[in-house]
């Protein structure tokens, strides 16, 4: 670094992490070299945690779903991609990317993405099971399992009580829709209803909880993901809820972990999670409760046909078998948003089949069934039904593609060289595979 770019080096910094988007910045490795206050703000992280650790180490998705690795690898800019995805903590984060390669002298040197993030925004406007639709209820909750029957019946007791209520699962679980349950459910629920968002709260934020909802006599107040505060803002919290306690008025927060691990690693305060506890209610994640995958998706459609004119009614028993076997990490939101995907891309269907499931989902659930594609699957086998000689040829080409993007670690680079083809005419094939359908 010369002198002039130590002396300017302050300046750039300064600007980086005053701006009002998101910057993350990777090197040809995929190790970050630039994450910048409004970044670490959106996805929950700290600067140490970041380090120079690969975005595979930070983030659960595959290379596949990473925009910044796919710019890395295609050296073509992504604009305007809309992701949701869960970090190491477990929030689950939405933003719109604009990412871009940067090259140095000719060559590639890395990759930069710019987000803006709307995940409050997307609590209120990517449920349309919920939009405009009649107020939450425990009816509407899926409860095929042992474990959600025991959810509700100890939230209609807390609803019952009007007890603080603290709520502990995993994002995508559905504890929004429990606390609203329970707040609809209660002999107030003609009060208001308000949401604080942890991860996209501050200071001022609190003050204006208690200069507004100070002025109301009867409210539902649901904090979600307190964990997510800083243990300066809890405090601040403790101090308004302590001051709030009025007849009518109902406190429910969430966390996404075990309150004494929390506590133990000084993200949780001790008195704030004894404020919520008198009602304490644990919602096990779906991978712990697969009963309830198949009724969720059998409503889900019905819903959207009442409400759409959809024309799917079912899936086949190869999609059930992947659906019962994937880990399902961000849960039902997961499942829902993966539904939303395939029946926006439905025209005439009336059975979702695998071959309408979106790549990326096909690529994480490979392997997961013997009844998706396999090697045996082009094996005229005489017990089976002949199919016509396209669709034969198609999935043979999809599964051997696939399958070399996993032999190869999902490296497009490396598959295309394997394959003896250029790397634009695979991700082309690719694409059709998912924008086919």
């Amino acid at each position: 670094m010369n002198k002039n770019e130590k002396t300017f080096f302050p300046l750039f910094e300064f600007a980086v992490n005053r701006a009002g988007i998101g910057i993350h910045a990777i090197d040809k490795t995929g190790r970050t070299v630039i994450y910048n206050d409004k970044m670490k703000a959106i996805e929950g992280l700290e600067l140490e945690e970041v380090g120079d650790r690969s975005i595979l180490e930070l983030f659960n998705f595959d290379q596949e779903e990473s925009t910044l690795l796919k710019v890395l690898q295609s050296g073509q800019e992504q604009l305007n991609v809309k992701q949701t995805y869960w970090n190491r903590k477990g929030t689950e984060i939405t933003t719109i990317n604009d990412t871009y390669p940067v090259f140095h002298a000719g060559e590639l040197i890395g990759a930069v993405e710019i987000a803006r993030d709307i995940t409050a925004l997307e609590k209120f406007v990517l449920h349309p099971l919920r939009k405009n639709s009649e107020p939450a209820s425990f009816g509407q909750i899926i409860a095929a399992s042992e474990e959600m029957k025991t959810v509700i019946s100890t939230a209609r007791k807390a609803s019952v009580a009007n007890l603080p209520v603290l709520l502990i699962g995993e994002s995508g679980t559905g504890k929004d829709l429990i606390a609203e349950s329970i707040h609809n459910e209660s002999s107030t629920s003609n009060s208001s209803y308000y949401t604080f968002f942890g991860h996209q709260s501050d200071a001022s934020i609190i003050d204006r909880l208690d200069e507004d909802l100070n002025m109301t006599k009867a409210f539902t107040l649901f904090c979600e993901r307190i964990d997510l505060l800083s243990i300066s803002l809890q405090q601040k919290l403790y101090s308004f809820l302590k001051g709030s306690t009025y007849q009518g008025r109902q406190f429910i927060a969430s966390i996404g972990d075990d309150p004494v691990e929390l506590i133990a690693k000084g993200t949780l305060l001790k008195e704030l999670y004894y404020f919520f506890a008198s009602f304490t209610i644990r919602i096990a994640p779906l991978r712990k409760r697969k009963e309830d995958i198949l009724p969720f998706v059998s409503s889900y459609l019905a819903k959207r046909k009442e409400r759409f004119g959809s024309s799917l009614e079912d899936i086949t028993s190869e999609v059930e078998q992947v659906f019962l076997q994937y880990d399902w990490p961000g849960n039902m939101r997961e499942l829902e948003f993966l539904l939303d995907e395939v029946s926006s891309l439905a025209t005439t269907e009336t059975v979702i089949t695998y071959d309408m499931l979106p790549l990326h989902f096909r690529l994480k659930s490979n392997g997961l069934t013997e009844t998706s594609t396999q090697a045996t699957d082009f094996i005229v086998q005489p017990e089976r039904e002949l199919m016509s000689l396209d669709r034969y040829l198609k999935e043979a080409e999809e599964y051997y593609l696939l399958r070399a993007m996993k032999i190869h670690d999902e490296n497009i680079t490396k598959t295309a060289q394997a394959l003896g083809m250029s790397r634009q005419n695979l991700q082309y094939r690719l694409r059709k595979y998912k924008n086919g359908r």
